[in-house]
């Protein structure tokens, strides 16, 4: 009996279970397939958004630049011409003096006691030529009837002769210690910005010194001096001289302004640096404000030709690649296309390209890093957004108790050109 159902266990799990696990197989499919029909299509990525500026054409000018520093038209050391002690500072320091003002004044008692000396002994050789004379004036009518001897005149003469040569050299002792009394007030010899005090009240100051007392400069005009090599200069003086008398420069200043006023070629120095191959020439530059100030440094900027119808792009849609020059271009299939190209000069913030470029083409400005050869991309119009400028600074929050006061942070640095 058990044998039996053992024989028909058997023979039930080998016709059901089969049934069974195709029937949970076909359950599994279905949900698998239901799950993947569910899903919509899958979306194409969008085309990244870059921003474009089509290609400028037109003629620009061409300068040449050098970097060179200002210096006054006329600088004036002040020393002390007669030693003494400093009593008085008649000036503020950077102050705009006048020619003949005095700056500093010297204790003058000595002075003044030299020149009461001279005077005295000019006096007492006065009196010893009016004694010579009249004794000249009494012998010379004896000798003329040979009441008195020959010897007696000649003596005469000699000693008339000497103090009037005594009081010649009286006189000058005089006008030698009243210039001597003039030299305690120490002026200025032109008008201009007086610099700082170099020495304080109480100092002994004199012709001895190492160290002048101040400087007075002549800033308006004022002198820009640079240098230019050899091979400029030739060229340059096979130029007549009124076509380069003609010839405006312009000066940027350090913080990359231009000076509103133009400058002219003023000089060149008499001979070329044998260590460097240069030679020193200075322009001129109007300074009716006194803005500019000796020891600044700037560059002049002069237009030496015309570029007729030449590209520009912006400066930020260049990239340096290994020392060569790469522009994205959008083309009308708004597909992209990275191109070399050749580079020259740079006209404010735009670049002059030689070739490959061609007028009307669009170029990437911003989204640079974003773009592959050949990739679509979604172009908009590059606009520029204004600088502000001499924007007052913001008061920082005053700081709590215990805290550090915070400080302004400095404005952000312009992009510069991405390298791919």
């Amino acid at each position: 009996m058990q044998s039996i159902l053992i024989q028909r266990y058997s023979e039930y799990h080998l016709r059901y279970y089969p049934r069974i696990f195709l029937f949970f197989a076909m359950v599994i499919l279905f949900f698998t397939s239901a799950a993947g029909c569910s899903k919509g299509p899958k979306e194409a990525p969008k085309p990244p958004v870059v921003e474009v500026m089509t290609v400028i054409q037109k003629d620009v000018p061409i300068y040449k630049e050098w970097i060179g520093t200002l210096d006054g038209m006329v600088n004036a050391t002040i020393r002390a011409q007669v030693q003494g002690y400093l009593i008085k500072q008649n000036y503020r320091e950077g102050d705009l003096v006048k020619k003949g003002q005095i700056l500093f004044e010297i204790d003058p008692r000595t002075f003044q006691a030299a020149l009461d000396q001279a005077k005295g002994q000019l006096e007492a050789q006065q009196a010893r030529w009016t004694t010579a004379k009249a004794n000249l004036a009494r012998i010379k009518p004896l000798a003329a009837v040979n009441a008195v001897s020959k010897k007696d005149l000649d003596d005469s003469i000699g000693m008339e002769q000497s103090a009037r040569a005594a009081v010649l050299a009286a006189r000058a002792s005089v006008d030698k210690a009243r210039l001597e009394l003039g030299f305690t007030k120490i002026i200025s010899p032109i008008d201009g910005i007086a610099g700082l005090a170099k020495t304080q009240l109480g100092n002994l100051v004199g012709p001895g010194a190492t160290e002048e007392l101040t400087t007075v400069s002549t800033v308006n005009p004022i002198k820009f001096y640079f240098q230019i090599s050899e091979q400029e200069y030739i060229q340059a003086i096979k130029r007549s001289a009124s076509e380069i008398a003609k010839k405006e420069g312009e000066l940027i200043l350090a913080d990359g302004s231009v000076y509103p006023e133009k400058g002219h070629y003023a000089f060149a120095d008499r001979q070329i640096d044998i260590t460097t191959g240069t030679i020193k020439v200075a322009a001129v530059f109007p300074n009716p404000g006194n803005l500019l100030r000796p020891g600044q440094y700037g560059r002049i900027r002069v237009a030496q030709s015309i570029r007729k119808d030449a590209l520009l792009v912006p400066q930020r849609s260049v990239s340096e690649v290994q020392g060569k020059y790469m522009v994205a271009v959008v083309g009308a299939d708004n597909k992209v296309d990275i191109r070399p190209v050749k580079a020259a000069e740079r006209i404010d913030n735009l670049w002059v390209i030689l070739d490959g470029l061609k007028p009307g083409e669009r170029v990437v400005v911003e989204g640079i890093q974003k773009v592959r050869p050949g990739m679509m991309v979604a172009p908009k119009d590059f606009v520029e957004t204004p600088v502000a400028s001499k924007a007052k600074p913001e008061t920082p929050p005053e700081a709590k108790p215990g805290e550090k006061p915070q400080v302004p942070t400095k404005p952000d640095e312009p992009a510069k050109a991405e390298r791919r």
